[in-house]
């Protein structure tokens, strides 16, 4: 059971839900399969650059949703962090070996891979809310570049979790990024209403 999340500040409730999501992973090994099912492509927009990651620490596997996502000809890409302080850059992860870590130790691809523009990301978390709040590892990379790509044109951005990581209400600074939707293994949800 996810923590009442007024109790805590960020950093704690960060902490309780790590260890959490940890749990659901080894509980829900199947998990990133059935959301995967769950997304209603039919209800989305063509995408031409779909942004990913690279599961880490019990995070749900993007890699069956990306399979369905790309199946139509969208491009895949992942987020290489250049600065702790600036947005992620995206390019092309046409070739999973060609792999290394960025700053923060994370696969992404290499300098030299083709930069790409996601139209759709699908984010990473600890924790969301009904509101479609968002929280993260705390370095704020994922709150510059939804705002910087929101600013530039049209993003959706996708909350991929397991259900279990719902709380009541994330904590919220001025700059962080609302999800637009969230999937899970129990469902599909969209908080933007413009869609």
């Amino acid at each position: 059971m996810p923590p009442d999340s007024d109790d805590f500040d960020k950093p704690t409730l960060r902490a309780a839900m790590r260890k959490l999501r940890r749990v659901l992973a080894r509980t829900a090994p199947d998990a990133a399969t059935r959301a995967a099912a769950l997304l209603p492509l039919e209800r989305l927009a063509p995408f031409s650059v779909i942004g990913g990651y690279v599961g880490q620490g019990g995070e749900l596997d993007p890699a069956p949703l990306i399979a369905r996502l790309t199946a139509g000809g969208a491009r895949f890409a992942l987020p290489a962090a250049v600065s702790r302080d600036a947005p992620l850059v995206f390019r092309a992860a046409d070739e999973p070996a060609a792999l290394q870590p960025d700053i923060f130790g994370l696969p992404a691809p290499s300098p030299g891979a083709p930069p790409l523009t996601p139209d759709l990301i699908i984010a990473p978390l600890l924790a969301f809310d009904r509101r479609g709040g968002r929280l993260g590892q705390g370095a704020g990379c994922y709150d510059r570049t939804l705002r910087d790509l929101r600013a530039a044109g049209s993003l959706f951005v996708i909350g991929l979790a397991y259900a279990g990581q719902e709380v009541v209400a994330v904590p919220s600074d001025a700059h962080d990024q609302a999800l637009d939707a969230i999937l899970t293994e129990t469902g599909y949800r969209v908080f933007r209403k413009d869609i």
